[in-house]
């Protein structure tokens, strides 16, 4: 009987280690990705449980904009927040006052490997406030041209690199629309979404930019002539039959994808629909993507970031040990950021977009140089995604680039309404 207990415990003993080994740390994740991006995150996600038995993440997707940054600051109020969260930089601005965002410590990034000089300037710098670091930045997404090449080559706009040419320059870019008008090969020279507000506020605020202003200047809204001048642009595009009146998202890309506007402006993102379609064989044309052309004498584009961030709770504070659990997750998943540049998106990860794997990579690799002149939304409580900005240009200037409000007057009403949210 006693040798029977012996060996029994012995047995135990030895299993203590293996059983000890497999222990795993759970991180409880919350993103708000959707269609491709959804897709490839849970592709990430799995392979990285697949590659690490000493962490699970249990991810959660929930809905994109004010839902999910409402559940977080709800979560966290109550302590029961999720350990990392997908956050958009350009919210930062009003997150950090309301402190539910908890920052890094230099010394936590260090022990974890994650360096400044790494990551695109632009999006770190744009995830530090008052020097902490509140999230680490994943991507930089912007809005581009999409430009289809055979209608471009037929108006002898297409140079042997298979480029587009001549369209730096307001003048020169109007002059190249009329000249695909006339070539009567398509609708509409240019496809943009013209009845939605976040989709025009990214055009509207790059041409601000582009002109070497600013939108929020201190406490002083849309300062000086720019943002006129950009709105002007915008609705000549459309009253000169250059680009359709009242659009829909959905309609703005059937009006490119098939074959009906020669170029379109949208985001990063849409570049995955154009490379299944071309697969497919269901595009019928050959296309490109560039940078926005410099058409008001300075080269930038409005661009925001997907980062990784952890809510703060004084409820319930995360643990040391979970901070570098978190941390080892956000820098594989930059470190493995070559599939997330497939949905069109610039890695912030600069090692990436420096790779070979990248740089052979198309359109992305073309158009990654715009995260060397990109621009954030103004760093305000009033700005990020899904913000009073956003809504505010919904309701001023889509009506005035469909000619339902003078540019001027909702320029001025849009002034005196974000004025009156300080």
């Amino acid at each position: 009987m006693r040798r029977l207990l012996k060996l029994a415990m012995a047995a135990a003993l030895t299993l203590l280690p293996a059983t000890a080994a497999f222990a795993q740390t759970e991180i409880t994740w919350w993103d708000f990705l959707s269609g491709g991006d959804g897709v490839r995150m849970k592709a990430l996600i799995q392979k990285f449980n697949d590659t690490h038995p000493d962490i699970k993440i249990n991810a959660t997707t929930l809905e994109w904009g004010v839902p999910f940054y409402t559940k977080v600051q709800t979560a966290a109020a109550v302590g029961q927040q999720p350990d990392i969260m997908t956050y958009h930089i350009s919210r930062y601005p009003l997150a950090v006052p309301t402190g539910i965002l908890r920052p890094f410590t230099a010394d936590e990034l260090s022990a974890a490997g994650i360096k400044k000089e790494n990551y695109v300037d632009a999006a770190w710098n744009s995830a530090t406030t008052d020097g902490k670091t509140y999230g680490i930045p994943f991507d930089v997404h912007s809005i581009i041209l999409y430009y289809n090449k055979d209608i471009l080559k037929q108006a002898g706009l297409l140079g042997d690199d298979g480029l587009p040419k001549g369209l730096d320059g307001l003048d020169n870019f109007n002059a190249v629309l009329g000249k695909i008008k006339a070539l009567g090969k398509v609708q509409y020279p240019l496809s943009i979404n013209s009845d939605q507000g976040a989709s025009i506020w990214r055009i509207f605020y790059t041409l601000v930019a582009q002109q070497g202003a600013k939108f929020l200047d201190g406490k002083e809204i849309m300062p000086g002539d720019s943002s006129l001048k950009a709105l002007d642009t915008i609705t000549n595009w459309i009253k000169s039959g250059y680009s359709p009146q009242l659009i829909s998202y959905e309609a703005s890309i059937a009006l490119f994808t098939s074959g009906k506007a020669a170029m379109h402006i949208n985001g990063v993102w849409e570049v995955p629909t154009m490379v299944d379609l071309e697969k497919k064989g269901q595009l019928g044309f050959q296309w490109g993507a560039i940078e926005i052309p410099n058409l008001m004498g300075q080269q930038a584009t409005w661009v925001d970031s997907h980062s990784f961030a952890i809510p703060n709770s004084t409820v319930k504070p995360i643990s040391e040990d979970k901070v570098k659990t978190v941390l080892e997750v956000i820098r594989w998943m930059n470190e493995n950021s070559i599939s997330w540049a497939s949905a069109g998106h610039i890695p912030a990860y600069k090692p990436v977009t420096q790779s070979a794997d990248f740089k052979n990579m198309q359109p992305n690799a073309v158009y990654s140089k715009l995260a060397d002149t990109a621009v954030y939304d103004p760093i305000s409580p009033l700005a990020g995604v899904a913000g009073p900005i956003y809504e505010a240009a919904q309701n001023f200037i889509i009506p005035a680039i469909n000619a339902q409000l003078d540019p001027k007057d909702a320029i001025d009403q849009m002034r005196e309404e974000l004025q009156g949210q300080q």
